[in-house]
């Protein structure tokens, strides 16, 4: 039984009344109407210096850090909204887009390709990124799927970074 969707004014209680929420909903930005998954993965892109200018063991804790306390973020906003996945939960893009930079160099033209390609494997959600969507529930379901679809992403880029070099 599919459940109603939360009201407008539900989801900004959620997404702007406690820090729990703020995160799951991207600083706010899984609160816009169309395309909140893709919002949510823009909020990503302005802390990826500050990721990046971390040495390397600092840059796996703190992307470690938000994939693990992500499970927490996304299973108590699902609950308080009282839907599963509710697509204005963003904190899975969030981390998962953060996971991809890791593996790719530093120029604009990787970080949209990141982009550009994480959110196609979020979207199309290819095997076994669908299954996962589909089968796992509570906050790992909705990290499990990102993070899958990160790992195709970071596959086919590290692909065309072999062919290109």
């Amino acid at each position: 039984m599919k459940t109603a969707e939360p009201s407008r004014e539900k989801l900004r209680e959620v997404a702007l009344t406690s820090p729990v929420g703020f995160l799951a909903f991207g600083f706010g930005s899984g609160l816009a109407p169309k395309a909140p998954g893709t919002f949510g993965t823009l909020a990503a892109v302005p802390f990826v210096p500050l990721l990046l200018a971390l040495p390397l063991v600092w840059q796996l804790v703190a992307v470690a850090t938000a994939l693990i306390t992500g499970v927490w973020i996304c299973e108590v906003a699902s609950k308080r909204l009282g839907a599963h996945d509710h697509g204005g939960i963003v904190w899975d893009e969030i981390a998962a887009y953060w996971l991809c930079v890791l593996f790719i160099p530093y120029q604009w033209p990787w970080l949209l390709a990141a982009f550009v390609i994480f959110r196609f494997f979020d979207i199309i959600k290819p095997w076994p990124i669908g299954w996962a969507d589909k089968k796992v529930s509570g906050g790992l379901g909705i990290m499990l799927d990102d993070v899958l679809a990160a790992i195709w992403t970071i596959a086919i880029l590290r692909l065309g970074m072999y062919y290109l070099s």
